[in-house]
């Protein structure tokens, strides 16, 4: 590994969420892991994608560990993956005192910690993220699931991972698009959380990309430590997302959903998605008077910079199958969508009962 990406780690404690965070420079060691207790190793399963089998490989450091091996991509994040993880572990004869290591991006790292919830009704997980959009969303926070009847994780489960570890050095090689998918939800968490930071990322947007790490790793290191903060914060209010609080990480989101679900799942990036999700909610919040018009053109502005298709409607998006996507979002509650806007202390709760339909088709391009 390239010596510009070592520095002092950042590590985190949050009883809240029942996780420690460790973002470093290197990938971490199986001893690392396990802990200094001497785990057995028979007691382990390293879960990956095939993307990702040579960082897995590397934690084994020689050591011959089961590895449940997923196909990779959004499209395989199902239940037949599950499965493949539930019966990789059962042929090995692992109880529930046992260990399940996910390595990987959201995708993987969602399904590692969904199976080890339900496995013999729950057993340990610890979680190697390996691309940004996982650093910063995915890996924290104790949500798990998978995709299920078109829906993007229609099933889950609140399963924290006991320890999360957020290497920098899979960043390095890591595809300019996949990139930009974590960026996505590094802005939307700024937006929410701390707007001197949004301000920050966007002057340094020409150093925070793969390229950069290697001249300016502890610039990227403190943006990813300062948006794992803020949204452990808001998880530790409400971590299973029964009151208002936790819903606002889904700016963005109600959009973004429903333009993959509409699309096909797998056809962009949940980045991408979000990305043009938060314009449409700053487009909807400046609309009904909620978000402040500077607000709506830094977010625009901000989004633009880093590249991001934010026309509406999205080239290629049906209308008929969005507003379907939309109406059926998993996250209504009696019966009614929800909206996430931007506003003056970082964001709120819109239903859709107080969104005119004539407003919302304005902002989706008559969708």
């Amino acid at each position: 590994m390239d010596e510009h990406i070592l520095y002092h780690s950042f590590c985190f404690s949050f009883p809240g969420v029942n996780s420690r965070i460790d973002i470093s420079g290197n990938i971490p060691s199986l001893g690392h892991i396990t802990g200094e207790d001497g785990d057995d190793s028979r007691k382990i399963l390293l879960i990956c994608d095939e993307h990702t089998l040579y960082i897995a490989e590397k934690i084994c450091g020689g050591k011959n560990l089961p590895i449940a091996v997923l196909p990779a991509g959004e499209e395989f994040k199902t239940w037949a993956s599950v499965e493949s993880i539930l019966k990789k572990a059962k042929d090995c004869g692992l109880g529930r005192d046992s260990l399940f290591i996910g390595v990987g991006g959201g995708v993987v790292t969602d399904i590692a910690a969904f199976a080890a919830s339900v496995y013999m009704r729950g057993t340990r997980v610890s979680l190697v993220s390996t691309s940004l959009l996982g650093m910063v969303d995915a890996a924290a926070g104790g949500k798990t699931g998978f995709d299920l009847f078109g829906i993007k994780n229609l099933v889950g489960t609140f399963y924290p991972a006991e320890h999360i570890f957020m290497p920098l050095e899979t960043l390095v090689t890591l595809p300019l698009k996949e990139w930009k998918s974590g960026m996505a939800e590094l802005i939307k968490t700024f937006v929410i959380g701390d707007r001197n930071i949004l301000r920050d990322l966007r002057q340094n947007r020409e150093s925070v990309n793969p390229d950069g790490i290697r001249e300016k790793p502890e610039l990227l290191a403190r943006l990813i430590a300062a948006s794992v903060e803020i949204k452990c914060r808001i998880v530790e209010s409400d971590p299973q997302e029964k009151g208002t609080q936790r819903a606002l990480l889904n700016l963005g989101h109600t959009f973004g959903h429903a333009l993959e679900s509409s699309l096909g799942l797998g056809s962009l990036t949940h980045g991408e998605a979000v990305a043009w999700g938060l314009a449409r909610s700053a487009e909807l919040g400046l609309a009904l008077g909620i978000t402040d018009k500077n607000l709506h053109d830094h977010i625009i502005e901000t989004l633009t910079s880093f590249g991001y298709e934010i026309r509406s409607p999205y080239p290629g998006q049906d209308a008929a199958a969005f507003m379907n996507a939309l109406t059926n979002d998993k996250k209504k509650k009696n019966g009614r969508l929800n909206f996430i806007v931007p506003d003056a202390e970082g964001a709120r709760i819109i239903s859709s009962d107080a969104v005119p339909i004539d407003v919302l088709k304005e902002i989706l391009g008559n969708a």
